[in-house]
């Protein structure tokens, strides 16, 4: 019997592509390959600076998923800047009514908001991941699929999935609390989609508070994580030159994604100094490098690397403000390693809650300052914390219980879009 063919729809895919979202979709495209013609439809983008269009246009088979990229339309940054400028009054008076707190009454009313609408359309038509091949083959062919599965509600891809196969559609938004979170061409988008996994029940919770009635069936869905092998430890650590002791940072070296971790980290160790920790930044570097003895930056690693890095740090740390669930958390966590987290993202703060503390979380330098010491100081309280944080990760992201999920989802999503 022929399988069924499901298209997870996603910017930018392949063996070179780093990006939470990506790796993300990768992750559940080839769980599903035993039971589904699995397909990817993307875009011929590899750099998200640049938007230019490097892979070949056409299909190719990665993992046993099929792959088919489609060149993106020439880019308009003028275009782009000009057109959500003119539409950025939408988002500032959805964000104002949300922190307020009537947002979501108000779609009880509007569910669906016009205002601005068609002009954040042509921004968006006019962004560097517009591929209008893309969108036009969604269209004519909605019909031969089972299930579209759209990934990351800030892109163009996500709207055009919704608008041409909304009924057969499951999105995974892994929305934050940001602008691009609140324009008016989301209540359109969501309105139209069968189904909404979400990472965390935090972000849920706010999906629900900005979309209101514009959000039909939801629930939360998730990720697991993957098992990596592990590079040896002598050959890493004199590759890296590593130090004993470190808090480890594993992600995009920018000032958005590690928001204040330098100067707090600097402070810290001019505060104890009888610290022997260092700081490792894994990852690559996308701002001006910060120069200090007590920081060491490795670049892009290999898995393989990277899981050998994880397994040796003494401390884990995430400084963003901004997730839908942290994949490297629940790494570090699996592997049994204590977390330190922005307490201004309420996803990172919700796992420290769930989790019975497997990670601490700060608000400020003092914050950062306390908790940091307090696992530093004690091995007891390390081994503590990689307990509860192994347990945590086991009984919420296991593999069978997420995939369980996303077959349920794909199987009851019905002709009239409703699941």
């Amino acid at each position: 019997m022929k399988k069924e063919k499901v298209a997870f729809v996603v910017v930018r895919y392949g063996k070179n592509i780093n990006g939470g979202a990506e790796y993300h979709c990768q992750m559940l495209a080839e769980r599903l390959v035993p039971d589904y013609e699995v397909e990817v439809l993307t875009t011929c983008v590899r750099d998200v600076a640049t938007g230019e269009n490097i892979y070949p246009e056409g299909e190719e088979e990665w993992n046993g998923v099929v792959i088919r990229r489609f060149r993106t339309n020439p880019v308009q940054r003028e275009k782009e800047r000009y057109f959500a400028k003119k539409a950025k009054p939408a988002r500032k008076l959805r964000q104002f009514l949300f922190k307020l707190g009537i947002l979501k009454y108000l779609s009880y009313l509007f569910p669906v908001w016009s205002y601005k609408n068609d002009l954040e359309v042509q921004a968006m038509n006019s962004d560097k991941f517009y591929s209008s091949a893309l969108n036009e083959y969604i269209r004519e062919h909605v019909d031969e699929y089972k299930a579209f599965i759209a990934m990351s509600s800030d892109y163009v891809t996500f709207y055009y999935t919704a608008l041409y196969a909304g009924r057969k559609t499951i999105a995974i938004p892994t929305m934050h609390n940001m602008g691009i979170s609140f324009r008016s061409v989301l209540t359109s988008a969501f309105s139209k989609i069968a189904y909404v996994g979400f990472n965390t029940g935090e972000e849920q919770r706010l999906a629900e508070n900005i979309l209101g009635k514009a959000l039909g069936a939801h629930g939360i869905l998730s990720v697991g994580i993957e098992e990596s092998l592990s590079a040896d430890w002598a050959l890493t650590k004199e590759k890296f030159q590593l130090p004993e002791r470190y808090l480890l940072y594993i992600g995009r070296i920018t000032p958005k994604k590690i928001h204040r971790l330098l100067t707090y980290f600097v402070n810290y160790k001019k505060k104890y100094s009888d610290s022997t920790l260092r700081l490792v930044l894994v990852g690559g570097l996308a701002m001006e490098r910060f120069e200090h003895p007590d920081i060491i930056y490795t670049g892009f690693v290999s898995d393989e690397e990277k899981m050998s890095i994880l397994q040796h740090a003494e401390i884990v740390v995430n400084p963003s403000r901004y997730e839908s669930l942290s994949l490297i958390l629940l790494e570090a966590m699996s592997q049994k390693k204590p977390m330190l987290v922005n307490g201004h993202c309420k996803v990172l703060k919700e796992h420290c809650l769930k989790s019975d503390f497997a990670s601490f979380y700060y608000m400020n330098k003092r914050g950062f300052n306390q908790a940091l010491r307090r696992i530093e100081q004690s091995e007891d309280l390390r081994e503590e914390m990689g307990e509860k944080g192994a347990s945590y990760v086991e009984s919420n992201y296991n593999w069978s219980l997420i995939m369980g999920r996303l077959k349920s989802d794909i199987n009851f999503i019905k002709e009239n879009g409703k699941r």
